[in-house]
């Protein structure tokens, strides 16, 4: 029987997506790609799917995943990017053999034969959203133990939250509580 791991958080900006494969990063952390055949899930769910992954594979994609995450930080913070992750980010984009395809239906598709591509994939979309190629703005999450960077499109480039279901409503419900204590608890 499969163990059972934490969901994914898929958002629509895969670069960001990526990175949070690992979550809550100023408490305890919650590692969603554990094992390679957990990797291989996430990119099968992410449109990247490829056959197989060995432990080196999910090594490099835990090495770009932070890599993207230190330069989306430093880029959302006004800081200068971290040489060793533009690096790894680079690296990583140009080892890439990624093909784009045009499906009948008029979408796009990944054509890819293993991991090193779909990171490549990964990097590229990271690399024109650092670089400001994209409409919206990085930011980081306003929670104090997630801290993820993520990518903002709404239209008043305003969010606070990398997710609104799991950070948003966490720190919705506890300043409800601490509001609930300060009055003296429900009547």
């Amino acid at each position: 029987m499969r163990a059972e791991f934490p969901e994914f958080r898929l958002g629509t900006v895969l670069a960001t997506s990526f990175t949070a494969t690992l979550t809550e990063r100023r408490g305890d952390s919650v590692e969603r790609i554990p094992t390679p055949q957990r990797l291989l899930d996430w990119l099968a769910v992410s449109g990247l799917a490829v056959d197989s992954c060995t432990a080196a594979q999910l090594e490099l994609a835990r090495e770009l995943r932070e890599s993207i995450h230190a330069a989306a930080t430093a880029a959302a913070s006004g800081e200068a990017l971290p040489a060793a992750a533009v690096r790894v980010i680079n690296d990583r984009s140009s080892a890439g053999r990624a093909a784009a395809i045009l499906t009948p239906e008029g979408r796009r598709r990944w054509q890819l034969a293993r991991v090193e591509d779909a990171l490549g994939v990964i990097a590229a979309d990271a690399i024109a959203i650092v670089a400001g190629e994209r409409d919206g703005r990085l930011a980081l999450c306003a929670s104090p133990t997630c801290r993820a960077a993520f990518f903002d499109t709404s239209r008043s480039r305003t969010r606070r939250w990398c997710d609104m279901n799991t950070c948003g409503n966490r720190e919705k419900k506890a300043r409800f509580i601490a509001n609930q204590r300060k009055n003296g608890g429900s009547e």
